[in-house]
């Protein structure tokens, strides 16, 4: 009987992947032709030029061209699939896939705008770590369920000269003691920045009383007793920051030039690779190094998701395999192309796969995956929120 049982389960099984191949089969076959409208952030022009290397790949291997919608903001795609839902489009939309973050990623499912469950699909997806604790299960709180896939990893960590800065800070506290001895050699993007609000994000788990009720909606009484020790902190490292915090850069790559042109010796990055792409480019000195702080930083996974009435729908789920291939994800973790982590499961690779990351250039300035330490969830949008309403309320003219 037990041997009947094993023969049983071994032709279900078959039988399963049968069936999902011959699916994915005829999603491939539909996708032939299509043209897959990717909105992307598009204020980084190593990723502008990854996407379009993309589109060269899919269109020869599949026949699926991609034609990136460069956004300033994520909201602006998302705010186009709410007015074409409010309007009864409830097919043929204008975007296909987005690059997208966790609090438009909470808006979307909320409202019903996403196509799927699609990600677990995906043929490529026996290379992820899927496990519902994992960060391709779980963005910025919000349980993913097969509405969207990871396509590259983020992950705070700080860029300092070590030719002007000998022994970096690596907690929040030693930061402000660092900045009290070296006065305006330190600053953040403004917080309605992406990485200025990630800084303080980071700040205020390390700061908190009790880290896990970030995890939770904000609420009144948890705010104010949360957030107490961040201003107190804030309030003391603001004087020490570059132009004694009267003003900020704008953004992330603001912030790398004032490191390049000496005026600060610390700069930040939500990837770990960008500091060494940055030299290997002739945009920062030799001397940068990459460290993450001693109690973990703040670190996900980026990625795409698929509206409810995208016109291409088969041609962005083949992107959305094709991006978690290992040759693609190996070649992207090259620092002269993109530089970003996989979001890949090293464990689920086979020998050849793993051969093409071991092949990959090597830089001082490039960060081991095992020091980047531990990685800490983002709290739930709704405090970021709010965290940024009341800095700017504290720390604005």
């Amino acid at each position: 009987m037990k041997y009947c049982l094993t023969l049983s389960a071994a032709f279900l099984a078959a039988s399963s992947s049968l069936a999902a191949a011959e699916d994915w089969n005829a999603v491939l076959e539909k996708a032939k032709g299509q043209t897959v409208y990717w909105n992307a952030w598009g204020g980084d022009e190593r990723t502008n030029a990854f996407i379009s290397w993309v589109g060269e790949q899919t269109e020869a291997l599949y026949g699926v061209k991609v034609s990136q919608v460069k956004l300033s903001s994520t909201s602006d795609a998302v705010n186009r699939v709410i007015a074409e839902k409010e309007a009864g489009k409830t097919e043929g939309g204008s975007v296909d896939l987005i690059w997208i973050n966790g609090p438009n990623f909470l808006s979307m499912k909320e409202k019903g705008l996403l196509f799927g469950p699609f990600a677990q699909s995906l043929p490529n997806a026996k290379f992820l770590d899927l496990t519902p604790a994992s960060a391709n299960s779980v963005d910025f709180t919000v349980p993913v369920e097969g509405y969207e896939s990871a396509w590259r990893l983020a992950k705070f960590v700080f860029n300092y000269d070590s030719a002007r800065v000998e022994e970096p800070p690596k907690s929040m506290p030693a930061l402000l003691d660092w900045a009290r001895a070296h006065p305006g050699r330190f600053t953040h993007p403004s917080v309605s920045d992406f990485m200025g609000a990630t800084f303080l994000k980071q700040a205020l788990i390390e700061l908190a009383p009790d880290p896990s009720v970030l995890q939770s909606p904000v609420s009144d009484a948890d705010f104010e007793k949360t957030v107490a020790p961040l201003w107190t902190w804030y309030d003391a490292l603001k004087p020490n920051l570059w132009h004694g915090g009267n003003d900020f850069p704008e953004n992330e790559a603001a912030l790398r030039q004032l490191l390049n042109d000496g005026e600060v010796d610390i700069a930040l990055s939500f990837d770990p690779a960008s500091a060494a792409a940055a030299v290997e480019q002739g945009s920062l000195p030799e001397s940068v190094r990459t460290y993450a702080l001693d109690g973990g930083t703040i670190g996900n996974f980026s990625f795409v998701a698929i509206p409810f009435n995208a016109a291409n729908k088969e041609g962005a789920q083949v992107v959305a395999n094709f991006l978690i291939d290992p040759a693609t994800q190996a070649h992207m973790q090259d620092i002269r192309v993109l530089g970003s982590f996989s979001v890949l499961d090293w464990a689920k690779l086979d020998a050849e796969s793993r051969q093409a990351f071991e092949g990959l250039p090597k830089s001082p300035s490039l960060p081991e995956i095992k020091d980047l330490g531990k990685t800490l969830l983002e709290p739930h949008p709704s405090w970021m929120t709010r965290l940024s309403e009341e800095w700017a309320k504290r720390y604005t003219k």
